[in-house]
């Protein structure tokens, strides 16, 4: 969902040492006009997926194919936010155009009806993106340690 934060947790995550991919960058991502938007490119994802990571590799994007990935993942995390939120996020960001023209603004509104709902349904946590970065971040690296415990050499 764009507006929840993703790109800005990622970018803490990769400050943090912790490997990072945003599928919202090139490569990851393609046009599909089948779908109508934009997929993973699923063997890239499927090579990124295959070899382990240490330390733990966070996954950022949302995209019609994604779910066909999630068996694969240790966990799926839905950043959630209200569209007041969103919406000003969006309106004051520099590092990304889209969601500037009201077409693309009445877009994002619907998705937050229609996809995020498919979403939550199908995450396995769920995070609160109007606190801070660090507790975002926080609650992220959390996760990351209760379904990939510390190996010994790790402490």
């Amino acid at each position: 969902m764009s507006g929840t934060g993703k790109s800005t947790a990622l970018a803490e995550l990769g400050r943090r040492g912790f490997q990072v991919v945003d599928t919202d960058e090139p490569p990851w991502s393609e046009w599909s006009e089948e779908d109508g938007g934009y997929v993973w490119r699923e063997e890239l994802i499927a090579e990124l997926l295959s070899s382990e990571h240490e330390p733990t590799l966070y996954v950022s994007g949302t995209v019609s194919n994604q779910g066909r990935f999630y068996p694969r993942f240790d966990a799926v995390v839905l950043l959630r936010a209200p569209a007041e939120v969103l919406l000003r996020r969006i309106e004051g960001r520099t590092t990304n155009r889209y969601g500037k023209t009201n077409e693309e603004r009445r877009l994002i509104l619907s998705h937050l009806a229609e996809v995020e709902p498919l979403l939550r349904a199908t995450c396995t946590h769920e995070i609160d993106s109007t606190q801070s970065i660090g507790e975002v971040v926080a609650e992220l690296v959390e996760i990351g340690l209760r379904v990939r415990p510390a190996s010994p050499r790790d402490g």
